[in-house]
């Protein structure tokens, strides 16, 4: 709210002061050429009126005297009345009386017009958007946020309805919105609505219901602030998260070249091994069918291995949930001590292993649990690397975690790890390695988690490292939703 709103145009105009000084001249002069018991002072009143639309508080009762100081003049100058002159005193006094209760009723007007003009700027500071209307959204305020935000002026906007002036998009239906407010006397929620330019923006709007003494709803509160930057920030975080984790599906590929590649090697190599020897006891002369069969057997074996892995890998790095089935624990890691045999062989790495028997199976996705396992024995095959001094050892261990739960345990005898730096082995991009990525550890608790286990890490004694993980133990396939 503005002076301008409160104040007529004309009385912003040079012409009312000079009107209202020539209304009290032509009452004085209608006062002085009558007798005294006709009394024209009483319209000082209008004269105490227009002052207060230009005047302020002490300057209307200054006015106030003068119109006094005029009455009591013209009392004097008049012509004497027929009546007694109590008549005509009485009169007077009356007229004064008129006049100073006028001058209160208006400067108490301007002191609550000067406090509602003083909120209405407080609400033009704020940064919200404040839009106030009937039940039918018929705009009654618009502040100068809204302004700024919409593009349209109060002057533009009042009288408009807002939904329609705005395009408003709701969460839910309208007669929803409408049902709730009046149940609850307010509604929350996000908005989506269109400036001047077309420009959508999203909005936290709140609104409030106004009742009047008879507690009937007359009118709707409105604040609103835009969210539209927040609600972009969040879907490029949420979208830079995808992407993340696609991309730590990719490093890890990169980090595990080497080792994928001796994986399918294995197969590969078994399936020319045994394509030789059936070719071998095929030419026998006589043929030695069974042998042949046998071996011919261990190439369709070893075809299917290499095909599964390829297969997992291409779904590590799509968005594919992971093959789950029951799985020996103990037979899965065998396969990945085979696959690193050679490198223990190069480095002079002493293998000992402790695999508990009769270890029931777990439910997993065997690709995902031996690339954990291969990942931590890697990691201590490069900890050993480092370390000329000293026993090369490592230890592999499998048994009961506790009755719900397998562990895998990989031991080592390399350089160690820092107790105070634990927690951090396993976030990402987290490295002690030169040209490490710092994704193996943390990609392995992803994938031990989603199988519902846990890993962690702590100092080996008398030295190196110790990691272990869990897997929980069920007897049965999940169910396919």
């Amino acid at each position: 709210m503005t002076l301008r709103a409160v104040v007529p145009k004309f009385a912003r105009s040079k012409g009312l002061p000079i009107a209202t000084a020539a209304a009290a001249i032509a009452v004085f002069l209608l006062d002085v050429l009558t007798p005294e018991d006709i009394t024209f002072s009483m319209f000082y009143v209008a004269v105490v009126l227009m002052a207060s639309s230009f005047c302020k508080a002490r300057e209307v009762w200054f006015v106030v005297l003068g119109c006094v100081g005029l009455t009591a003049l013209a009392y004097v100058l008049s012509p004497p009345a027929a009546t007694p002159y109590t008549v005509s005193l009485s009169n007077t006094a009356l007229s004064i009386m008129a006049m100073a209760l006028t001058a209160l009723l208006a400067t108490r007007y301007q002191s609550t017009v000067g406090a509602v003009r003083e909120q209405a700027k407080l609400l033009d500071l704020t940064h919200d958007c404040i839009i106030a209307g009937d039940m039918n959204s018929v705009i009654s305020y618009w502040n100068r946020s809204a302004e700024a935000l919409y593009g349209w002026t109060a002057a533009e906007a009042n009288g408009k309805i807002a939904r329609e002036l705005l395009s408003t998009t709701f969460p839910i239906p309208l007669d929803a919105v409408m049902t709730e407010l009046l149940r609850t006397d307010r509604w929350e929620g996000e908005v989506v609505r269109r400036k001047r330019d077309g420009t959508p923006v999203i909005q936290a709007c709140r609104w409030s219901l106004k009742r009047n003494d008879r507690g009937q709803p007359v009118g709707i509160l409105e604040t609103s602030n835009d969210i539209t930057a927040r609600r972009q920030a969040q879907e490029a975080m949420r979208e830079a998260q995808e992407d993340l984790a696609r991309v730590n599906r990719v490093a890890l590929l990169s980090e595990l070249t080497s080792s994928i590649a001796h994986e399918v090697k294995q197969p590969l190599a078994g399936i020319s091994a045994s394509a030789g020897a059936a070719t071998h006891w095929l030419a026998m002369d006589p043929p030695r069918f069974d042998e042949a069969n046998t071996a011919l057997g261990r190439i369709i074996r070893d075809c299917q291995r290499a095909t599964e892995i390829i297969s997992r890998v291409s779904a590590l790095a799509k968005k594919e949930a992971p093959h789950k089935d029951l799985l020996d624990i103990n037979a899965s890691t065998t396969e990945v001590i085979a696959m690193v045999d050679d490198a223990l062989q190069r480095n002079q790495i002493t293998l000992q292993t402790g695999l508990s028997p009769g270890l029931p199976v777990v439910t997993a996705d065997r690709v995902q649990v031996q690339q954990v396992i291969l990942n931590l024995i890697n990691n201590a095959i490069e900890a050993m690397r480092e370390e000329a001094d000293g026993r090369r050892e490592l230890t592999v261990n499998s048994g009961w975690d506790d009755e719900t739960a397998l562990f895998v345990e990989v031991r080592d005898t390399g350089a160690g790890i820092d107790p105070d730096h634990i927690d951090q082995l396993f976030q990402a991009f987290h490295t002690t390695k030169s040209g490490g990525m710092g994704l193996g550890l943390a990609i392995s608790r992803s994938i031990i988690k989603a199988h519902g286990g846990q890993i962690w890490a702590a100092p080996n004694q008398p030295r190196g490292a110790v990691f272990r993980f869990t897997l929980p133990i069920r007897q049965e396939l999940p169910a396919a939703e």
